[in-house]
């Protein structure tokens, strides 16, 4: 589990492509000692497992991970290339600040950036989703997209938007994202078991 509270811009140093799953080699400032070997961390949101760790490298700390099929089916990892930062976000510990929301990594769908308008204080970003997954997004809820726990300002379709602050575009990706980008799309955990939920008649 996560909280969409990145902590690191990685950097995509290797990539390498071998039959159905791609290995990426990722550069951060985390603290090698401090990353297990099977441990979970949401790279732009999609929580993949590391397969090796080694100190060092362009930054303190290389690490690779594997993603399988079905991540490049959905997510937005399949286009990714070496040069590439990417938000990382390790795996929360029991008594963990949740500064966020509950952010499982698993990753819906891939979200359109329909427009961005900077506003000074704020930058207003509008996504569009599918249609099936837009009823999951109400206004004043949370979403995750690219890995970051955004509030949703106004909803209209499936389209909705989003205002994020000077300091949410220095210290993640978002400060480069741009009208026609996709971003990866989780839903909030809760309005799905809610929708979920609603779909069964009431007992007795």
């Amino acid at each position: 589990m996560f909280t969409g509270i990145v902590t690191d811009m990685g950097d995509l140093v290797k990539v390498e492509t071998k039959g159905e799953v791609k290995t990426l080699t990722v550069a951060t400032d985390f603290d090698a000692a401090g990353i297990d070997i099977g441990a979970s961390i949401a790279h732009a949101g999609v929580c993949l497992t590391v397969t090796s760790v080694m100190a060092g490298g362009p930054r303190a700390t290389l690490f690779t991970v594997d993603a399988a099929p079905e991540t490049l089916a959905i997510t937005t990892v399949a286009g990714w290339d070496e040069g590439q930062r990417i938000n990382l976000e390790r795996s929360l510990k029991m008594g963990d600040e949740l500064g966020g929301h509950m952010v499982s990594g698993h990753v819906d769908c891939t979200a359109k950036v329909v427009s961005r308008e900077d506003l000074g204080t704020t930058t207003r970003f509008v996504f569009e989703v599918p249609e099936r997954l837009a009823r999951f997004v109400a206004a004043k809820g949370s979403v995750a997209l690219d890995g970051t726990s955004l509030t949703v300002n106004e909803v209209n379709g499936n389209t909705f938007s989003c205002l994020l602050i000077p300091h949410t575009l220095a210290v993640t990706t978002w400060g480069g994202v741009k009208a026609g980008d996709t971003v990866n799309f989780e839903a909030d955990l809760m309005a799905r078991y809610a929708a979920r939920l609603a779909e069964f008649p009431r007992a007795g």
